[in-house]
């Protein structure tokens, strides 16, 4: 008789630890599997396993916080669970967030910007500042003076505020990055662009990398319509060849800190090195941020004899190209026909 009662009192504590396993397991599914909605929570350094799950509770994302506490212990999680910011759902059980807890998968909150090629530093900055992402007056100070170490940089005149090094493309950063790690993160960009074989094409043209990314900078001013920079290239390069005055409309834009689509003869005349109708060669630094296919363009020119070039005047950015002044007079009117007035 004694041997059957030990025998029922085991089956029956065995089934309560059963029962009660089943419950804690049950208190452990997920609040509401439908919703996924994205709860960031704050897990604080040195919280434990009794504080994170009282935190869990409190926003509904567990059903209970002995439940909660049971199944850390089982899956061994007790301490190793970490601060951080976690994204986190009513749809997710609490082994599921247990495990994000430990892994620290923390919720890293981003912000993207877009540059566009042919923006100077000005734009860029105004663009940065107006979108909360940079301090306006910090940006250029780092622009001027912060060190950066890359080969590209070597001569550059920082006065310039490494215009044209800013390279064009979209960023995605941690928000409150700073701005510093910002203007890195946009020269590692450059420097990933500009390969070992532009450097060396560069030597063999004669010119510095200031230079080619100047001349870049003035060919992606020019034109907007990608098969062309190559001859646009090819029409600065024989220019200055031969000695000739650039006069690229882009430089006095520059100078102007306007894009006017018709320039006066008295823009024409404007005092500034960055003046090309006035002064030859090229300008003292870039005058926008070229993108690699304007840098390509730079150092491998389209082979031709232009001179001159003129837009078609038909709406669509593209140009008429010659190597006479004469020819280019007729381009002149022809695009004045078509629509150009200029």
């Amino acid at each position: 008789m004694k041997k059957w009662f030990v025998v029922l009192f085991i089956l029956g504590l065995t089934w309560l630890m059963t029962g009660c396993a089943s419950i804690l397991e049950k208190y452990n599914e997920p609040v509401d599997p439908t919703d996924e909605t994205q709860i960031v929570v704050t897990v604080p350094k040195g919280a434990t396993t009794t504080s994170i799950a009282d935190l869990l509770k409190e926003q509904s994302l567990i059903q209970n916080v002995n439940a909660f506490k049971a199944k850390s212990k089982v899956l061994e999680a007790d301490g190793k669970m970490q601060a951080g910011d976690y994204q986190l759902s009513k749809s997710m059980s609490a082994e599921a967030i247990i495990q994000k807890l430990v892994a620290g998968d923390v919720f890293v909150e981003t912000e993207t910007f877009t540059i566009p090629e042919g923006y100077e530093v000005r734009q860029i900055v105004d663009r940065l500042s107006e979108e909360g992402i940079v301090d306006a007056e910090v940006f250029k100070t780092i622009l001027a003076d912060e060190p950066f170490d890359f080969k590209f940089l070597e001569g550059v005149d920082r006065q310039y505020l490494l215009e044209g090094y800013l390279f064009p493309d979209t960023y995605t950063v941690k928000k409150g990055t700073s701005e510093k790690e910002i203007v890195q993160m946009m020269l590692a960009r450059f420097d990933d662009v500009f390969k070992p074989a532009y450097y060396t094409r560069a030597e063999e043209l004669n010119m510095t990398v200031d230079q080619v990314v100047t001349l870049a900078s003035i060919i992606e001013r020019e034109t907007k319509k990608t098969e062309e920079l190559p001859i646009v290239s090819s029409v600065f390069h024989n220019r200055i060849d031969q000695k000739m005055l650039l006069q690229s409309c882009a430089t006095i834009q520059y100078v102007l800190k306007e894009r006017k689509e018709r320039l006066t003869y008295d823009d024409l005349e404007l005092e500034s090195p960055f003046n090309t109708y006035q002064h030859l060669g090229l300008t003292p630094a870039p005058i926008a941020s070229p993108g690699e296919k304007a840098i390509e363009a730079a150092l491998y020119p389209a082979d031709t004899g232009y001179l001159y070039f003129v837009t078609t005047g038909l709406g669509d950015g593209s140009h008429y190209f010659n190597e006479t002044l004469a020819g280019h007079n007729r381009d002149k009117e022809k695009g004045k026909q078509n629509g150009n007035g200029s």
